[in-house]
């Protein structure tokens, strides 16, 4: 997954979800929401019964000051690749191990704030992940005018993956097809997470496409988490500012893709 997500709601029924997601790199600007967040994404290991402080930098850009609720949520990762954020606790939620520096806070214009939180596993806690998402949201609404006339706000949710003990991954590919991503046609690997700990595919592979185009290649930067199958597409990679080559298929892969110290050898033909 990538940094931190946007959501945009409806007030007051926060429970009923998104209405829209978006990917944000560092930060948001939307409907009674102006800020910049960094880091977008947290992964940091932690030793059950120890506390693990970190500190995200909210900076407001708003001309006005910006008042802010902090919370945390439950999230999933869906098929489609969007996140479904969840206030409820999730049948083994680690957001009972997390203390919040403070609920509301208020930041001048253009000021920034290092706001605290801490991870804190009870003793004996056995390997796992510990994933939940800290979330930012403006308390100044704005009215979206049109067809529609409602209230709108937006929140960030900044994604926290905390290692627990010896907890990791164990990625397998498992096929390889072709699949329909963002509405081109791309090589797509099915990659299944044996491990206790989310993964990523890395590095960069070969391919050769039908009309005897070569050129270097690259996984999404998605992550698999820990009992799940995903879909993660091998796109070529774009050179100096040059636009992104299109491929013809069929299509050659070659070379090795990684996930930590590992390696995933790849030698495959994809064609629609």
């Amino acid at each position: 997954m990538h940094p931190a997500f946007l959501s945009l709601f409806r007030r007051p029924a926060l429970a009923l979800g998104a209405l829209a997601l978006a990917s944000a790199s560092h930060g948001a600007l939307a409907q009674g929401f102006a800020a910049y967040i960094t880091p977008p994404r947290f992964e940091v290991q932690v030793a059950p019964g120890q506390s693990l402080r970190q500190v995200v930098e909210i900076q407001h850009v708003g001309q006005q000051k910006g008042n802010y609720r902090i919370y945390t949520n439950d999230w999933a990762f869906l098929p489609d690749n969007s996140v479904a954020f969840s206030d409820a606790l999730a049948a083994d939620s680690c957001r009972p191990w997390v203390a919040v520096e403070r609920r509301e806070l208020t930041i001048e214009p253009g000021a920034r704030y290092r706001y605290r939180f801490e991870i804190t596993p009870p003793p004996g806690t056995p390997a796992r992940e510990c994933r939940f998402a800290l979330m930012i949201e403006g308390l100044e609404p704005a009215r979206v005018q049109g067809d529609l006339n409602f209230p709108v706000g937006g929140r960030i949710g900044v994604i926290v993956y905390a290692t627990i003990g010896d907890a990791a991954p164990k990625l397998e590919i498992t096929g390889t097809r072709v699949a329909q991503v963002d509405g081109q046609p791309s090589a797509v690997v099915e990659v299944r997470n044996l491990g206790n700990a989310h993964g990523r595919l890395e590095g960069f592979v070969n391919g050769t496409d039908a009309s005897g185009a070569r050129f270097e290649m690259a996984p999404a930067d998605l992550p698999i988490l820990p009992g799940e199958t995903r879909r993660i597409a091998i796109t070529p990679v774009a050179e100096n500012g040059k636009p992104t080559p299109t491929v013809r298929f069929p299509l050659v892969v070659k070379g090795n893709l990684e996930w930590g110290k590992n390696r995933l050898p790849l030698d495959a033909s994809f064609a629609p």
